[in-house]
């Protein structure tokens, strides 16, 4: 268990020691006394930020102890909701994350807002010692990637990626179907993800609410002017906050074909965008709304990217097929979507439910079923592909064992893959919200 967790164990315990009678109930030293407890703090409250807490709720060995939201309307709410269901005032409530991250007691943080804030907030956190819940993609861009991951392995930090399906039984058949070779030697993968939007609203003049920060709201991305429908959720369609669906589900679906392939540390050897449509007008939304990418990897198989696919993952092998997502596992042979077939000796890592297995792991120290290098690892071939695209959809050459482009004459998509900053125009993150990430 975390330092803090045993700190306040003994504090605890040595307290109850002093003062408790003779005979104790038997519940006072339980894995789930309040000394023993994971103690979580929350950041970014709205949409999945609301569903992780509500997962949280569930589990009697963790507590919900502090909350911060940008949004002072939806930060009181979860504040309210919080305390009725624990019965008091205890929660702390935050407008600024690092007021949260510096409160000491505090275990583990829970991160859900919009992509651009994932890595500083992520970054601040593991040096300060928590273990972290955080969203998918787990970065905005790669050079974010880069440096999260350099942060991460200096610090014990257990990791958990909001890539649920992992914890999933027909999603671990499907993994288990391709590891013992049951669909034979594996020649290509469809992965399939959804469509943007193409078609956006009209630009205008607003102002931001008045009970929104919005200036910390856009943080290290460049501050453009406030729009209701670049706000909310529909910020996943501006590249300055996310990138469209492709990186929006990228951690989804292409995570399950790393993890199926064992390239989980891999990657693909090149990759190069065949389609790449943005709206007409990109002054409120210029993500990609229809896209199409091929990865090669180096044991001979290829996959491709795209919203024009069946959504899910679907691997093709000399021997025959799967397809899974969410809700459904099809293949060639039924008898392997029956729980009680045996795919073979292999087998994958087994979590059904994903915020219990962060938590067993915050206790044992063990890695969880989706750390992050695997999580940096499954949305790279969807940094590249928009880097392939930005250069009129050239094939990059890339070097997954030290994640190095190649045979990049002219340096211009080793400069996009290093970039310090927003995704584009390629501009430099801003310094008073940057954080960690100007020190890396």
């Amino acid at each position: 268990m975390s330092k803090s967790i045993n700190r306040r164990t003994f504090l605890a315990a040595s307290a109850a020691m002093a003062a408790a009678p003779m005979i104790l109930p038997s519940t006072a030293w339980g894995q789930n006394a309040p000394s023993n407890r994971i103690h979580i703090g929350c950041i970014g409250l709205a949409g999945m930020g609301m569903a992780n807490i509500n997962s949280f709720l569930r589990h009697d060995d963790c507590r919900v102890i502090a909350l911060c939201d940008v949004d002072r309307n939806v930060l009181r709410s979860r504040e309210e909701a919080i305390n009725n269901h624990y019965g008091d005032q205890a929660c702390q409530a935050y407008t600024d994350y690092r007021e949260l991250i510096a409160q000491d007691d505090i275990d583990a943080v829970m991160i859900a807002t919009p992509d651009q804030w994932h890595a500083p907030m992520a970054m601040a956190a593991a040096k300060a010692g928590k273990d972290i819940y955080c969203e998918k993609p787990i970065t905005h861009t790669f050079a974010e990637g880069a440096r999260l991951m350099a942060t991460l392995r200096e610090h014990d930090c257990i990791w958990q990626m909001g890539a649920w399906q992992r914890s999933q039984f027909h999603f671990r058949r499907a993994v288990d179907i391709v590891q013992n070779g049951l669909l034979g030697e594996i020649q290509f993968v469809d992965i399939g993800l959804p469509s943007g939007e193409p078609f956006p609203p009209q630009n205008g003049e607003h102002e931001p609410p008045d009970h929104v920060d919005y200036d910390a709201w856009c943080g290290p991305s460049p501050m453009l002017p406030f729009h209701p429908d670049r706000f909310h959720f529909q910020w996943r369609w501006n590249y300055h906050f996310g990138a469209g669906q492709l990186m929006d589900w990228i951690g989804h679906h292409n995570d399950i074909a790393h993890w199926a392939l064992e390239e989980e540390l891999g990657g693909p050897v090149a990759v190069q965008m065949n389609e790449y449509r943005v709206p007409e007008r990109t002054d409120v939304w210029n993500a990609s709304w229809r896209y199409d990418l091929t990865c090669w990897y180096d044991r001979g198989f290829t996959t491709r990217i795209t919203n024009m696919a069946r959504r899910g993952t679907t691997f093709y092998g000399s021997e025959g097929w799967v397809h899974v997502s969410r809700g459904t596992l099809d293949t060639m042979n039924p008898e392997w979507k029956d729980p009680a077939f045996d795919p073979g000796p292999k087998k994958a890592y087994v979590s059904d439910d994903h915020t219990r297995n962060f938590l067993d792991c915050i206790k044992s120290r063990e890695p969880a079923i989706t750390p992050a290098e695997s999580a940096h690892r499954s949305i790279t071939p969807g940094h590249l592909g928009l880097i392939s695209a930005a250069l009129g959809n050239r094939r990059l050459e890339w070097d997954p064992a030290n994640e190095t482009l190649l045979n990049d004459e002219d340096g211009e998509a080793t400069k996009l893959l290093n970039q310090q900053g927003d995704r584009m125009p390629w501009m430099p993150w801003r310094e008073e919200w940057a954080g960690d990430l100007l020190d890396a």
